[in-house]
């Protein structure tokens, strides 16, 4: 499976950050950050652009707060 590095788990639409593939399952991270789950490899579907780009400036807004 080759994926960037944000995917959506189409069980309920949350946005991931590829972490690993452990197990079976492709390990997901909200993104900037915060609890890891399992996915079903048939589960993950590549994130649209928009969705990505949105991720993409959570994780820059979340690092600028950082002291």
């Amino acid at each position: 499976m080759s994926l960037g590095p944000y995917v959506i788990d189409i069980r309920d639409g949350r946005v991931g950050q590829v972490m690993a593939r452990e197990g079976g399952f492709v390990q997901l991270r909200p993104p900037g950050g915060g609890v890891e789950w399992d996915c079903p490899p048939e589960a993950v579907s590549p994130a649209p652009v928009l969705d990505e780009l949105r991720a993409r400036v959570r994780v820059v807004n979340q690092e600028g707060r950082l002291p």
